[in-house]
């Protein structure tokens, strides 16, 4: 892929490699260009020897990632597009930032909302602004992340809330998302960036190897969740194909509240 890219920007500096999501106008949500173009950024990042860490953000102030743009028109189908099991190469995506051998750095400064809460979840450690806000949408809109979003996420925040975040589909304060362990460090707005230097200056006199050995280790007990995300993602490509999962794409484009009861069989 060309490296001129047009969803997301791509900047090493100071032996960090910094991955933006680009598209403020739409709250930083994401349609297959963006992923597309952020698979690249993380296989390029992958082999920055200059760099320890990956920081991944978003343009702007009011959000890191809200998930999948609704806006873009899905198919006939019901797909989004002819990428990946369910038209966006969301496992492509998962993969990489989970695979990457370097640290990986959330850095939340806004809404982590949807597929972006799971981004936020799959990387190694979340740096959050006190404005910065976290939850799933996915029953509210038909969908759900059959995987990392859902299993890993119990293993670090427990069954009982990951269960609540997904099923009452609430929003989270960054000091509550830092009290159930899905956020590292909380700090005021205005010193997010200084916080994120001083982790990566930190990271960066580590031995890139054994950092590579330890993150491998970490991802090794929870390995398992891959094969539960891939087998989970072919039931949602089904699933996105119903009527029920059009209604609530329907119903948030249209905005409204969406009626999934009268589907159910």
């Amino acid at each position: 892929m060309s490296k001129d890219y047009k969803d997301i920007l791509y900047e090493v500096r100071d032996g960090v490699v910094r991955i933006t999501i680009n598209r403020p106008e739409v709250y930083n949500a994401f349609r297959n260009q963006t992923l597309e173009e952020l698979i690249d950024a993380l296989h390029r990042a992958d082999e920055e020897k200059s760099a320890n860490v990956m920081v991944l953000t978003g343009a702007g102030d009011k959000a890191f990632c809200t998930g999948g743009d609704q806006k873009i028109h899905q198919n006939e189908t019901g797909l989004y597009g002819p990428r990946g099991t369910v038209g966006m190469p969301i496992e492509e995506m998962q993969t990489a930032l989970r695979d990457l051998r370097k640290v990986s750095i959330a850095r939340v400064q806004g809404f982590a909302i949807g597929g972006g809460n799971v981004f936020a979840t799959i990387c190694d450690i979340t740096l959050a602004s006190e404005k910065a806000a976290f939850g799933q949408v996915g029953p509210k809109v038909g969908s759900v992340d059959p995987g990392w979003g859902t299993a890993y996420l119990a293993r670090i925040v427990g069954e009982k809330k990951a269960r609540e975040m997904w099923f009452t589909c609430q929003r989270y304060s960054a000091q509550e998302a830092k009290e159930m362990g899905l956020v590292n460090k909380v700090v005021p707005h205005d010193q997010l960036d200084a916080e994120v230097d001083k982790w990566c200056a930190m990271i960066n006199e580590m031995s890139p190897t054994a950092l590579t050995i330890a993150k491998r280790s970490f991802n090794a007990d929870t390995e398992t969740i891959r094969g539960i995300s891939f087998q989970g993602i072919q039931t949602v490509k089904h699933f996105y194909q119903t009527d029920e999962s059009k209604e609530g794409v329907n119903a948030f484009n249209e905005r409204r509240k969406a009626d999934f009861k009268k589907f159910a069989s």
